[in-house]
């Protein structure tokens, strides 16, 4: 297969709305979560409750997000992208209006959050379907780095706003992000026709896939081994994201610098995710896992105790962004993890699988920012920062040792029964 270059992608001419709705859509949705995290923890002063904003965010994919996928091939894709973008510019913008109550801010956050499971599905099929070859593995690489920038973008963004701004404005400006992306989906995108109706047939129950997707992985130890890692690791290391607003407030710092903080670490991801992409071999990017899941959680780790030990006061808190932003660019063993997530999986199972991993990144991260933000309450949220690094340190190394031990695995294969055989 000829290597595809990003021009010849960014030829595709529907390439460029999926691409750039995707961007957009993601830079809103960091930009608003900074904002409610900062919102709610004025209005109550609690670490729990600040938190628990930032988790609903990834708790719908743990909840929903097998079940809700499936509209993506029940209906078009197409309209199912529109129609998801619309639905939450109109929640957002009910988000913004002043003297909601909170138990209701939490209710429409959630409910925004369930609309990115189909989102997300439709999306990806339809990557697939607009690109061949080459330019679709170019493309889904080039999505997953500058997603991170967007993030960035949409955690300095909100502390800007927030620094001129109510956060209800930038809630207005998430509200109007996801407008103009329904708007350029419904412009730029072809009328399809949902996948039953172009077979004749039904697809296959969310409920019967997502149990298929999760016995597969099971009954396979390098896949189980992968997903213990990425699960136990991107639980601890996002706990800092919970307590983000509690975190600069204890460091004796303003709104603005909630959006710095939160940025440190994607944009270290990013530049991390460039680097082992174009600077190591692909033969030694998996060697590379190990060491870097670790430091990636030392790190953690580290600024926690330099949270303790420091004290209130800017140096202490430019140390910690410091070694977030390190955090992030060890977190780059993300890219040789999926690489060998893609390899052990048939092409059969892919996407049940891929479903069900997901699914429960998504639900970790949430939980870690939900029990960071609990923990917060009794011991204070540097602490909690220390502690989720040691601990997750220790969690990761046994799944560590088990992924090490699979690399001479041949992928899987499934047999006329279902049964796996490597």
């Amino acid at each position: 297969m000829r290597q595809a270059t990003f021009r010849e992608v960014f030829a595709v001419r529907e390439f460029r709305p999926l691409f750039g709705t995707f961007l957009l859509s993601a830079a809103g949705d960091e930009l608003a979560r900074v904002a409610l995290t900062v919102l709610v923890y004025a209005r109550t002063d609690s670490p729990l409750l600040a938190a628990l904003t930032f988790a609903i965010g990834y708790l719908p994919w743990l909840v929903g997000g097998p079940l809700l996928s499936v509209l993506a091939d029940r209906f078009p894709r197409r309209q199912v992208l529109i129609t998801t973008d619309l639905l939450r510019a109109v929640l957002v913008g009910l988000m913004a209006l002043p003297g909601v109550p909170l138990w209701l801010l939490l209710f429409l956050l959630f409910v925004v959050g369930m609309c990115a499971p189909p989102f997300e599905a439709a999306r990806s099929a339809l990557m697939a379907d607009v690109l061949d070859g080459d330019r679709y593995a170019v493309a889904t690489s080039l999505t997953g780095i500058t997603v991170q920038l967007a993030q960035v973008g949409g955690f300095l963004a909100g502390g800007a706003l927030l620094l001129v701004f109510s956060p209800s404005t930038a809630l207005i400006v998430d509200a109007v992000t996801f407008l103009v992306s329904g708007l350029w989906l419904w412009a730029g995108l072809q009328r399809r026709p949902a996948p039953t109706d172009a077979d004749g047939s039904e697809p296959s129950t969310l409920w019967r896939g997502a149990v298929e997707g999760l016995r597969f992985i099971r009954r396979t130890p390098r896949l189980m081994a992968i997903v213990g890692v990425a699960w136990l690791a991107t639980g601890f290391l996002y706990a800092p994201e919970g307590i983000a607003a509690p975190l600069v407030d204890e460091l004796g710092e303003g709104p603005t610098a909630v959006g710095v903080l939160l940025a440190a670490n994607p944009l270290g991801l990013t530049i991390g995710g460039l680097a082992i992409a174009r600077l190591v071999a692909p033969g030694r990017r998996e060697r590379l896992v190990e060491p870097l899941v670790l430091v990636s959680l030392l790190a953690v780790l580290v600024g926690g105790v330099v949270a303790v030990a420091g004290g209130p006061g800017p140096g202490t808190y430019w140390a910690l962004v410091a070694l977030l932003f390190v955090s992030g660019l060890a977190g780059a063993w993300t890219i040789p993890l999926n690489v060998a997530f893609v390899q052990a999986v048939p092409s059969a199972y892919r996407g049940r699988a891929f479903g069900v991993a997901a699914s429960g990144l998504s639900g970790i991260q949430g939980l870690g920012a939900l029990a960071s933000g609990l923990a917060a309450e009794a011991v204070g949220p540097s602490i909690v920062v220390a502690v989720a690094g040691g601990l997750g340190m220790i969690a990761v190394a046994p799944t560590l040792w088990a992924y090490r031990g699979t690399r001479s695995q041949v992928p899987a294969t499934v047999d006329a029964e279902g049964a796996t055989r490597e």
